[in-house]
């Protein structure tokens, strides 16, 4: 009954950035978290960002510290990942995440998930 829909995805040049979007059918409050992951081809998936309580604490990658920011509208029922200087190593499938609790970086914390958008970055 709860679904997830991203939005944003797509293929930039190094250095340059993106904005990605994830909307649910279900209110979101600040019991809830939500976040992002992403899967290279041939890896893990991987934690990226989190937020939870109106956006009073995020979690970030130590990896994607200082470029990507994580942001939600709760009036929108929407949260985001502003992604900055990309990398090439940033390239994978992004997929958001919702808890209707506390949850952190394990994926396994996290019940429901989007489809998916790809992102590509180039040399």
């Amino acid at each position: 009954q709860v679904r997830l829909v991203e939005s944003g995805g797509g293929s930039v040049q190094a250095g340059g950035s993106l904005r990605l979007s994830c909307a649910t059918n279900e209110r979101t409050f600040s019991s809830h978290s939500m976040a992002w992951f992403r899967q290279a081809p041939g890896k893990e998936r991987e934690f990226v960002a989190a937020i939870t309580w109106r956006g009073g604490s995020t979690l970030y990658a130590d990896s994607v510290k200082g470029r990507f920011t994580i942001s939600n509208d709760d009036v929108k029922n929407t949260w985001y990942l502003e992604m900055n200087s990309l990398k090439p190593e940033d390239t994978a499938v992004y997929d958001c995440a919702l808890e209707f609790g506390q949850a952190g970086q394990d994926h396994g914390e996290y019940h429901f998930w989007g489809q998916g958008t790809q992102v590509t970055v180039s040399s």
